[in-house]
């Protein structure tokens, strides 16, 4: 049976159902039997493969076994540091806070933000600068460092 990989396994497991046999029962042509064992389950191994192949594999490292999904830290991670991004806008001077929610919240042009607003287009540019920079002022205290960036 070229196709069975594992003929260390095979010729084991034989012995050990050899020997299972013997301490219940004599065996009268230890040889014979033992060919005969060894052939049943390498026909055996041959079905199986052919239900459910195994499949070699190289490197252990490439295979997606982990969950690429975050995990419950991470999770709660992630949601507090947004949570702590909604109190930085909140905290802000409405105009401020506007400017900012319209443009990187709701990616609205600076030119819209400014029409919708009644603002010039370099007074929605500087709202949004002062904002981000009391916004990132605001994590860095909190113990937000570089999520923002």
């Amino acid at each position: 049976f070229p196709s069975v990989r594992d003929v260390d396994d095979l010729v084991q497991e034989s012995f050990l159902r050899i020997w299972r046999t013997r301490a219940a029962q004599p065996v009268r042509s230890a040889r014979a039997f033992l060919f005969q064992v060894a052939r049943h389950l390498a026909l055996d191994h041959v079905r199986r493969e052919r239900v459910a192949p195994e499949v070699a594999v190289r490197d252990f490292g490439a295979l997606p076994v982990l969950a690429s999904e975050p995990d419950a830290a991470d999770v709660a991670s992630t949601q507090e540091k947004i949570r702590l991004l909604a109190d930085a806008i909140e905290a802000l001077p409405p105009r401020c806070r506007a400017v900012v929610i319209l443009r990187k919240l709701h990616s609205l042009p600076q030119r819209d933000v400014a029409a919708r607003l009644g603002l010039a287009e370099k007074t929605v540019e500087a709202q949004l600068s002062r904002g981000i920079a009391r916004c990132e002022n605001y994590l860095r205290r909190r113990g937000v460092k570089g999520w923002y960036e």
